[in-house]
């Protein structure tokens, strides 16, 4: 799973009896060593506060919602969802430093807080294209934060990207993933989605992403993105004969020990190994949800990379989060809360540009791409309904209360892209042209 370039995530779905999150910290119980940011509202000019401020007052008093600030009678907004921001003076002080990233830390430091973080997220997502007045919007390369270098997905910089996120526990993710410890959306059969249904949703999903690749007995498949290793396991289980490749420790450790335990170890290899440096050739690859964290630098790298390793007639299967084009060319250089606290250096494509790149780099073509957002939805929320419910475990740990609020906001904001229509999740068949260039 990634998420990664978005604005600040109609209607949230019917609520199953899952905790609220628990009290919102206040900045005596914020570790400031460990959340710098959200400690204490960071320096921001008093023009750029008072600007701020009255751009979110007439953007929010747009929307279907009720904004409530501080003691202030009455409310902003049409009706809605509703939304307590507690500390205006930090709210809008963060919002005028650092845009959505200090949207994002206002509510990790309980600033502001909602009985329906989702719906008020999905508001927002479907309002984003007009949330900033048009001349504000064309002045984004002078206001808005830029990615920070030390976030290029170089091979040295994708290792720490990804151990950021991956390698921070596999007892964490296990306490809200299913028995497959699979992360990325599901397919399910219809909705409601029910979380007893998600183990067969997941194998739904990787059982389809290998058919489209071909695979079966002999097939040499190549993997990027191990995860926890269902998917190998199930290629394997065709008579594959697996290479698959990751940069998470954490994941090799536990993928290497699932793969033992199903009895698969002689025809999986699971490889610490960035992407660029596997060799050999492959009558398949599958890829899940892994280009999100390539970034838009290395796209001709990454489908050269694939090309040159797909056998002539071969197959890749790609499963993809994808966004608007427009979006993704308006967005691609910001840094955002996605890329400050969950996903560095992470980036999402448009298919426009996964078919563009691979026309101008590679003698791959796009034979077919499939939509299924509203499945993430449903997927993000059994993941953040059992991450709620698991909170005491969670913070057993060593995971703080800021932290709990991340990665709620964090799944929530994700369920709100998808439920607005801002994202999308597609599997994509690439076949190999005759000719390569």
């Amino acid at each position: 799973m990634s998420v990664s370039a978005q604005s600040s995530p109609s209607q949230s779905p019917t609520k199953a009896a899952v905790p609220a999150p628990s009290a919102a910290p206040r900045d005596s119980a914020v570790d400031a060593r460990r959340w710098p940011d959200v400690a204490h509202p960071p320096a921001a000019s008093w023009a750029r506060t008072a600007i701020a401020e009255r751009v979110v007052r007439l953007a929010l008093g747009r929307l279907p919602l009720r904004v409530r600030l501080g003691t202030a009678s009455g409310t902003l907004g049409l009706g809605g969802p509703l939304m307590e921001v507690r500390e205006p003076r930090a709210f809008f002080r963060r919002i005028g430093a650092t845009g959505l990233i200090g949207f994002g830390e206002s509510y990790m430091a309980g600033e502001w807080e909602t009985p329906d973080l989702v719906g008020v997220l999905t508001v927002l997502a479907e309002n984003a294209a007009t949330l900033v007045p048009a001349p504000l919007q064309k002045l984004r390369s002078v206001w808005a934060p830029k990615q920070p270098a030390a976030q290029r997905n170089t091979p040295e910089g994708s290792r720490d990207n990804i151990s950021h996120h991956y390698d921070l526990s596999n007892d964490m993710f296990a306490l809200f993933l299913d028995e497959t410890m699979t992360y990325s959306s599901a397919l399910f059969r219809g909705f409601p989605a029910d979380r007893t249904l998600l183990p067969a949703a997941q194998r739904r999903k990787i059982d389809r992403l290998l058919d489209q690749a071909g695979v079966g007995s002999g097939t040499k498949l190549l993997e990027i993105g191990t995860g926890w290793g269902e998917l190998a396991i199930r290629a394997a289980a065709r008579g594959a004969d697996v290479t698959t490749v990751t940069l998470s420790r954490e994941q090799r450790e536990l993928a290497l020990s699932r793969i033992k335990e199903a009895g698969f170890e002689d025809s999986v290899r699971v490889e610490l190994l960035d992407y660029r440096r596997v060799q050999g050739t492959f009558d398949a690859v599958v890829s899940v949800e892994m280009i999100e964290a390539v970034g838009a630098e290395f796209w001709p790298e990454y489908f050269r990379t694939l090309d040159r390793l797909l056998a002539p007639g071969g197959r890749v299967a790609l499963q993809a989060i994808t966004m608007a084009h427009e979006r993704m060319l308006a967005t691609k250089d910001t840094f955002t809360w996605i890329q400050k606290y969950i996903f560095p250096g992470g980036l999402i494509p448009s298919a426009e540009a996964v078919e563009q790149i691979t026309t101008e780099h590679t003698a791959l073509r796009v034979a077919a791409s499939d939509g299924f957002g509203p499945h993430y939805a449903q997927t993000l929320r059994l993941w953040r309904e059992r991450f709620q419910e698991q909170a005491g475990e969670v913070g057993a740990l060593g995971f703080d209360e800021v932290f709990r609020r991340m990665w709620t906001f964090y799944f929530a904001y994700s369920e709100a892209g998808f439920r607005s229509g801002y994202l999308d999740v597609r599997q994509m068949l690439l076949t190999k042209e005759d000719s390569p260039r």
